[in-house]
Protein backbone atom coordinates (compact mmCIF):
# COMPACT_ATOMS: atom_id res chain seq x y z
CA UNK A 1 0.00 0.00 0.00
CA UNK A 2 1.53 3.80 -0.85
CA UNK A 3 0.98 5.95 1.79
CA UNK A 4 1.49 10.03 1.78
CA UNK A 5 2.32 12.18 4.86
CA UNK A 6 -0.59 14.55 5.67
CA UNK A 7 -3.03 15.85 4.70
CA UNK A 8 -3.85 12.16 3.17
CA UNK A 9 -3.25 8.87 2.84
CA UNK A 10 -2.97 9.72 -1.06
CA UNK A 11 -2.14 12.34 -3.27
CA UNK A 12 -5.16 14.34 -4.46
CA UNK A 13 -5.15 16.12 -7.24
CA UNK A 14 -3.65 19.77 -7.17
CA UNK A 15 -6.15 22.49 -8.13
CA UNK A 16 -5.98 26.42 -8.58
CA UNK A 17 -6.93 26.28 -4.90
CA UNK A 18 -3.17 25.35 -3.96
CA UNK A 19 -1.14 27.68 -2.77
CA UNK A 20 0.95 30.21 -4.54
CA UNK A 21 4.36 29.90 -3.56
CA UNK A 22 7.19 32.27 -4.95
CA UNK A 23 9.82 29.84 -6.51
CA UNK A 24 12.14 28.53 -3.48
CA UNK A 25 10.01 30.07 -0.94
CA UNK A 26 9.36 26.84 0.67
CA UNK A 27 12.13 25.00 -0.02
CA UNK A 28 14.95 27.40 1.11
CA UNK A 29 14.02 26.22 4.98
CA UNK A 30 14.66 22.26 3.70
CA UNK A 31 17.72 23.44 1.45
CA UNK A 32 19.55 25.22 4.29
CA UNK A 33 19.36 21.72 6.71
CA UNK A 34 20.34 19.70 4.02
CA UNK A 35 23.28 21.86 3.25
CA UNK A 36 23.97 22.17 7.46
CA UNK A 37 24.05 18.19 7.29
CA UNK A 38 26.24 18.04 4.86
CA UNK A 39 24.30 16.15 2.48
CA UNK A 40 25.12 18.06 -0.38
CA UNK A 41 29.03 17.35 0.01
CA UNK A 42 30.43 14.82 -2.65
CA UNK A 43 31.72 11.00 -1.65
CA UNK A 44 33.96 10.44 -4.19
CA UNK A 45 35.70 7.42 -2.11
CA UNK A 46 32.35 5.80 -2.36
CA UNK A 47 31.68 6.80 -6.15
CA UNK A 48 35.60 5.40 -6.78
CA UNK A 49 34.84 2.34 -5.19
CA UNK A 50 31.46 1.80 -6.93
CA UNK A 51 33.09 2.01 -10.45
CA UNK A 52 35.90 0.24 -9.54
CA UNK A 53 34.01 -2.43 -8.86
CA UNK A 54 31.69 -2.27 -11.83
CA UNK A 55 34.98 -2.16 -13.79
CA UNK A 56 36.10 -5.05 -12.34
CA UNK A 57 32.77 -6.93 -13.40
CA UNK A 58 32.68 -5.64 -16.28
CA UNK A 59 36.12 -7.38 -17.10
CA UNK A 60 35.34 -11.09 -15.00
CA UNK A 61 32.39 -10.83 -18.12
CA UNK A 62 34.75 -10.43 -20.80
CA UNK A 63 37.02 -12.56 -19.35
CA UNK A 64 34.60 -15.48 -18.49
CA UNK A 65 33.34 -15.11 -22.54
CA UNK A 66 36.85 -15.97 -23.50
CA UNK A 67 37.45 -18.67 -21.50
CA UNK A 68 34.29 -19.93 -22.34
CA UNK A 69 34.53 -20.00 -26.07
CA UNK A 70 31.83 -20.42 -28.40
CA UNK A 71 29.91 -22.20 -26.20
CA UNK A 72 25.75 -21.85 -25.29
CA UNK A 73 26.77 -22.22 -21.54
CA UNK A 74 28.23 -18.64 -22.60
CA UNK A 75 25.30 -17.18 -22.87
CA UNK A 76 24.77 -17.21 -18.76
CA UNK A 77 26.94 -14.68 -18.73
CA UNK A 78 24.03 -12.18 -20.59
CA UNK A 79 22.08 -11.96 -17.66
CA UNK A 80 24.71 -10.56 -15.09
CA UNK A 81 26.37 -8.12 -18.21
CA UNK A 82 22.96 -6.93 -18.63
CA UNK A 83 23.38 -5.98 -14.56
CA UNK A 84 26.51 -4.71 -14.73
CA UNK A 85 25.84 -2.50 -17.68
CA UNK A 86 22.84 -1.15 -15.75
CA UNK A 87 25.53 -0.07 -13.39
CA UNK A 88 27.15 1.76 -15.75
CA UNK A 89 23.99 3.63 -16.71
CA UNK A 90 23.32 4.75 -13.19
CA UNK A 91 26.83 6.29 -12.67
CA UNK A 92 26.50 8.34 -16.15
CA UNK A 93 22.94 9.44 -14.73
CA UNK A 94 24.55 9.99 -11.28
CA UNK A 95 27.81 12.22 -13.47
CA UNK A 96 25.50 14.09 -15.33
CA UNK A 97 23.76 15.29 -12.33
CA UNK A 98 27.27 16.34 -10.80
CA UNK A 99 26.61 13.85 -7.90
CA UNK A 100 30.22 12.70 -8.11
CA UNK A 101 32.40 15.52 -8.51
CA UNK A 102 32.38 19.36 -8.47
CA UNK A 103 34.82 19.46 -11.01
CA UNK A 104 32.56 19.82 -14.81
CA UNK A 105 35.38 18.45 -16.70
CA UNK A 106 35.77 15.42 -14.49
CA UNK A 107 32.60 14.63 -14.27
CA UNK A 108 32.18 15.25 -18.27
CA UNK A 109 35.00 12.36 -18.38
CA UNK A 110 33.17 10.12 -16.38
CA UNK A 111 30.11 10.29 -18.16
CA UNK A 112 31.33 10.02 -21.43
CA UNK A 113 33.46 6.49 -20.32
CA UNK A 114 30.06 4.96 -19.00
CA UNK A 115 27.69 6.44 -21.32
CA UNK A 116 29.06 6.72 -24.79
CA UNK A 117 31.68 3.98 -24.41
CA UNK A 118 30.14 1.27 -21.85
CA UNK A 119 26.88 1.99 -22.90
CA UNK A 120 26.58 3.60 -26.43
CA UNK A 121 24.23 5.96 -25.44
CA UNK A 122 25.07 9.79 -26.08
CA UNK A 123 26.30 11.69 -23.54
CA UNK A 124 24.63 15.27 -24.61
CA UNK A 125 21.41 13.65 -25.84
CA UNK A 126 20.91 12.13 -22.70
CA UNK A 127 21.49 15.28 -20.71
CA UNK A 128 19.48 17.25 -22.62
CA UNK A 129 15.97 15.10 -22.32
CA UNK A 130 16.89 14.64 -18.77
CA UNK A 131 17.61 18.11 -17.55
CA UNK A 132 13.83 18.86 -18.95
CA UNK A 133 12.60 16.35 -17.69
CA UNK A 134 14.22 17.30 -13.98
CA UNK A 135 13.01 21.03 -14.82
CA UNK A 136 9.10 20.16 -15.70
CA UNK A 137 8.86 16.42 -13.89
CA UNK A 138 5.16 15.56 -15.40
CA UNK A 139 4.66 18.63 -17.12
CA UNK A 140 2.16 17.43 -20.33
CA UNK A 141 3.92 20.17 -22.69
CA UNK A 142 7.23 20.25 -21.28
CA UNK A 143 8.51 16.57 -19.79
CA UNK A 144 9.88 14.64 -22.45
CA UNK A 145 9.22 11.68 -20.67
CA UNK A 146 5.29 12.28 -20.88
CA UNK A 147 5.34 13.15 -24.83
CA UNK A 148 3.04 11.26 -26.71
CA UNK A 149 5.53 8.15 -28.25
CA UNK A 150 4.52 4.69 -28.50
CA UNK A 151 3.11 4.74 -24.74
CA UNK A 152 1.10 7.52 -23.77
CA UNK A 153 0.12 8.95 -20.41
CA UNK A 154 -2.87 11.43 -20.97
CA UNK A 155 -6.29 10.96 -22.50
CA UNK A 156 -5.65 13.76 -24.66
CA UNK A 157 -2.57 12.59 -26.26
CA UNK A 158 -4.59 8.79 -26.60
CA UNK A 159 -7.57 10.75 -28.06
CA UNK A 160 -7.95 10.06 -32.17
CA UNK A 161 -4.89 7.21 -32.43
CA UNK A 162 -6.00 5.01 -34.72
CA UNK A 163 -4.66 1.55 -36.51
CA UNK A 164 -1.65 -0.09 -34.99
CA UNK A 165 -0.97 2.95 -32.59
CA UNK A 166 -4.85 2.97 -31.21
CA UNK A 167 -3.94 -0.73 -30.35
CA UNK A 168 -1.27 -0.02 -28.78
CA UNK A 169 -2.91 2.52 -26.31
CA UNK A 170 -5.60 0.30 -25.80
CA UNK A 171 -3.48 -2.65 -24.63
CA UNK A 172 -0.48 -0.47 -22.98
CA UNK A 173 -0.68 -1.58 -19.78
CA UNK A 174 -0.25 -4.93 -20.81
CA UNK A 175 2.77 -4.24 -23.14
CA UNK A 176 4.52 -1.45 -20.80
CA UNK A 177 7.33 -4.21 -19.60
CA UNK A 178 7.53 -6.28 -23.22
CA UNK A 179 8.57 -2.94 -24.72
CA UNK A 180 10.70 -1.57 -21.94
CA UNK A 181 12.94 -4.88 -23.20
CA UNK A 182 13.98 -2.64 -26.45
CA UNK A 183 14.72 0.25 -24.11
CA UNK A 184 18.55 -0.36 -24.73
CA UNK A 185 18.20 -0.60 -28.24
CA UNK A 186 16.44 2.56 -27.92
CA UNK A 187 18.67 4.41 -26.20
CA UNK A 188 21.35 4.08 -28.68
CA UNK A 189 19.37 4.74 -31.63
CA UNK A 190 18.22 8.08 -30.27
CA UNK A 191 21.99 8.86 -29.50
CA UNK A 192 23.36 7.87 -32.45
CA UNK A 193 20.68 9.69 -34.23
CA UNK A 194 21.29 12.95 -32.29
CA UNK A 195 25.08 12.53 -32.71
CA UNK A 196 25.06 11.31 -36.39
CA UNK A 197 21.89 13.93 -37.82
CA UNK A 198 22.88 16.64 -40.13
CA UNK A 199 21.55 19.36 -37.63
CA UNK A 200 23.04 16.92 -34.45
CA UNK A 201 19.92 18.08 -32.10
CA UNK A 202 21.10 18.62 -28.74
CA UNK A 203 24.59 17.82 -29.42
CA UNK A 204 27.27 20.68 -29.73
CA UNK A 205 29.07 20.69 -32.71
CA UNK A 206 32.40 20.73 -30.98
CA UNK A 207 31.65 18.00 -29.21
CA UNK A 208 29.91 15.73 -31.78
CA UNK A 209 33.33 14.50 -32.84
CA UNK A 210 34.59 13.33 -29.71
CA UNK A 211 30.71 11.57 -28.92
CA UNK A 212 31.02 9.97 -32.01
CA UNK A 213 34.39 8.24 -32.17
CA UNK A 214 33.54 6.64 -28.72
CA UNK A 215 30.32 5.84 -29.62
CA UNK A 216 31.54 4.12 -32.53
CA UNK A 217 34.38 2.07 -30.08
CA UNK A 218 31.47 1.21 -28.18
CA UNK A 219 29.70 -0.61 -30.98
CA UNK A 220 33.00 -1.78 -32.60
CA UNK A 221 34.59 -3.41 -29.46
CA UNK A 222 31.05 -4.96 -28.44
CA UNK A 223 30.51 -6.95 -31.39
CA UNK A 224 33.70 -7.69 -31.69
CA UNK A 225 33.73 -9.21 -28.24
CA UNK A 226 30.82 -11.14 -29.75
CA UNK A 227 31.67 -12.44 -32.83
CA UNK A 228 35.27 -13.36 -32.11
CA UNK A 229 34.19 -15.36 -28.69
CA UNK A 230 31.25 -16.79 -29.73
CA UNK A 231 29.61 -18.27 -32.67
CA UNK A 232 27.16 -15.86 -34.87
CA UNK A 233 24.30 -17.20 -34.37
CA UNK A 234 25.56 -17.77 -30.27
CA UNK A 235 26.02 -14.20 -30.33
CA UNK A 236 23.01 -12.73 -31.36
CA UNK A 237 21.27 -14.55 -28.99
CA UNK A 238 23.67 -13.28 -26.63
CA UNK A 239 23.19 -9.72 -27.66
CA UNK A 240 19.15 -10.18 -28.07
CA UNK A 241 19.62 -11.82 -24.07
CA UNK A 242 22.11 -9.01 -22.91
CA UNK A 243 19.83 -5.65 -24.41
CA UNK A 244 16.38 -6.77 -23.54
CA UNK A 245 17.52 -7.71 -20.02
CA UNK A 246 19.25 -4.35 -19.81
CA UNK A 247 16.23 -2.37 -21.05
CA UNK A 248 13.95 -4.80 -18.62
CA UNK A 249 16.32 -3.43 -16.02
CA UNK A 250 16.19 0.20 -16.91
CA UNK A 251 12.76 0.34 -17.48
CA UNK A 252 11.82 -1.29 -14.15
CA UNK A 253 14.17 1.07 -12.11
CA UNK A 254 12.29 4.26 -13.85
CA UNK A 255 8.95 3.20 -14.31
CA UNK A 256 7.74 3.90 -10.68
CA UNK A 257 9.49 7.03 -10.66
CA UNK A 258 6.81 9.57 -12.11
CA UNK A 259 4.10 7.01 -13.45
CA UNK A 260 0.95 7.30 -12.40
CA UNK A 261 1.41 10.50 -10.31
CA UNK A 262 0.06 13.88 -10.48
CA UNK A 263 0.08 15.70 -13.95
CA UNK A 264 -1.07 19.03 -12.99
CA UNK A 265 -2.91 20.71 -15.92
CA UNK A 266 -0.32 23.64 -17.15
CA UNK A 267 -1.73 26.70 -16.50
CA UNK A 268 -1.94 25.22 -12.41
CA UNK A 269 1.82 24.31 -12.99
CA UNK A 270 2.79 27.49 -13.36
CA UNK A 271 1.89 28.04 -9.97
CA UNK A 272 3.48 25.67 -8.36
CA UNK A 273 7.05 26.69 -6.25
CA UNK A 274 9.99 24.10 -7.06
CA UNK A 275 9.13 22.17 -3.91
CA UNK A 276 5.62 21.34 -4.44
CA UNK A 277 6.22 21.05 -8.29
CA UNK A 278 8.72 18.30 -7.80
CA UNK A 279 7.21 16.48 -4.91
CA UNK A 280 3.87 16.82 -6.30
CA UNK A 281 4.93 14.95 -8.93
CA UNK A 282 7.28 11.85 -7.67
CA UNK A 283 7.13 8.73 -5.91
CA UNK A 284 9.32 6.83 -3.34
CA UNK A 285 9.91 3.22 -2.95
CA UNK A 286 10.52 1.45 0.00
CA UNK A 287 13.01 -0.96 0.55
CA UNK A 288 15.99 -1.48 2.18
CA UNK A 289 20.05 -2.28 0.66
CA UNK A 290 19.08 -4.17 -1.99
CA UNK A 291 16.05 -2.22 -3.21
CA UNK A 292 18.69 0.89 -3.13
CA UNK A 293 21.18 -1.19 -5.56
CA UNK A 294 18.89 -2.63 -7.43
CA UNK A 295 17.28 0.54 -8.38
CA UNK A 296 20.37 2.75 -8.35
CA UNK A 297 19.43 5.04 -6.03
CA UNK A 298 16.45 6.22 -7.74
CA UNK A 299 14.21 5.13 -5.29
CA UNK A 300 14.79 8.01 -3.45
CA UNK A 301 12.92 9.79 -6.39
CA UNK A 302 11.55 12.92 -4.56
CA UNK A 303 14.84 13.78 -2.67
CA UNK A 304 16.75 13.33 -5.95
CA UNK A 305 14.62 15.50 -8.05
CA UNK A 306 14.74 18.16 -4.82
CA UNK A 307 18.38 17.66 -4.99
CA UNK A 308 19.78 16.60 -7.98
CA UNK A 309 23.32 17.19 -7.29
CA UNK A 310 23.04 14.75 -4.16
CA UNK A 311 24.97 12.23 -3.92
CA UNK A 312 23.31 8.60 -4.36
CA UNK A 313 24.22 7.24 -1.07
CA UNK A 314 22.87 10.53 1.10
CA UNK A 315 19.26 10.31 -0.49
CA UNK A 316 18.42 7.96 2.33
CA UNK A 317 19.82 9.96 4.85
CA UNK A 318 17.69 13.02 3.44
CA UNK A 319 14.81 11.20 3.34
CA UNK A 320 13.33 11.55 7.03
CA UNK A 321 14.13 15.29 6.85
CA UNK A 322 12.25 16.11 3.61
CA UNK A 323 9.01 13.55 4.77
CA UNK A 324 8.91 15.46 7.82
CA UNK A 325 9.04 18.85 6.47
CA UNK A 326 6.58 17.84 4.26
CA UNK A 327 4.23 16.77 6.36
CA UNK A 328 4.90 20.45 8.43
CA UNK A 329 3.47 21.90 5.71
CA UNK A 330 0.68 19.45 4.16
CA UNK A 331 2.70 18.38 1.30
CA UNK A 332 1.28 15.06 0.14
CA UNK A 333 4.61 12.64 0.26
CA UNK A 334 4.36 9.59 -1.96
CA UNK A 335 5.49 6.45 -0.88
CA UNK A 336 4.90 3.00 -1.84
CA UNK A 337 6.49 -0.62 -1.83
CA UNK A 338 8.22 -1.70 -4.87
CA UNK A 339 4.96 -3.61 -6.66
CA UNK A 340 2.48 -1.18 -5.77
CA UNK A 341 4.71 1.31 -7.52
CA UNK A 342 4.07 -0.73 -10.60
CA UNK A 343 0.47 -1.43 -9.86
CA UNK A 344 -0.12 2.17 -9.91
CA UNK A 345 1.97 3.31 -13.07
CA UNK A 346 0.21 0.74 -15.04
CA UNK A 347 -3.43 1.10 -13.77
CA UNK A 348 -2.88 4.51 -15.06
CA UNK A 349 -1.52 3.39 -18.19
CA UNK A 350 -4.90 1.49 -18.15
CA UNK A 351 -6.91 4.36 -17.26
CA UNK A 352 -5.50 6.18 -20.06
CA UNK A 353 -6.29 3.93 -22.50
CA UNK A 354 -9.94 3.10 -21.29
CA UNK A 355 -11.82 5.43 -23.72
CA UNK A 356 -9.92 3.94 -27.00
CA UNK A 357 -11.33 0.32 -25.38
CA UNK A 358 -14.44 2.01 -25.21
CA UNK A 359 -14.81 2.98 -28.53
CA UNK A 360 -13.09 -0.35 -29.82
CA UNK A 361 -16.16 -2.30 -28.70
CA UNK A 362 -18.92 0.06 -30.14
CA UNK A 363 -17.14 -0.23 -33.84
Amino acid sequence: MSQAVAPAAASPPVSAAAPRTTTGSEFAPLLRQVREQGLLERRTGWYARTVTVGLMALGAIVYGLAALGPSWWALLLAPPFAVVTARMAFIGHDAGHAQITADRSRGRLIQLVHANLLLGMSQEWWNDKHNKHHANPNHVDKDPDVAPDVIVFTRDHAAGRSGFAGWLTRHQAWLFFPLTTLEGIALKIHGFRAVFSRGGGPVPPARRTREAALLLVHVAAYVSLLVTTLSLPQALVFLLIHQMLLGLHLGMSFAPNHKGMQMPEPEVYETLGHLRKQVLTSRNIRGGVLTDWFLGGLNYQIEHHLFPSMPRPHLRLAQPLVRAYCGSLGIPYTETGLVDSYRQALGHLHEVGEPLRADAQWN
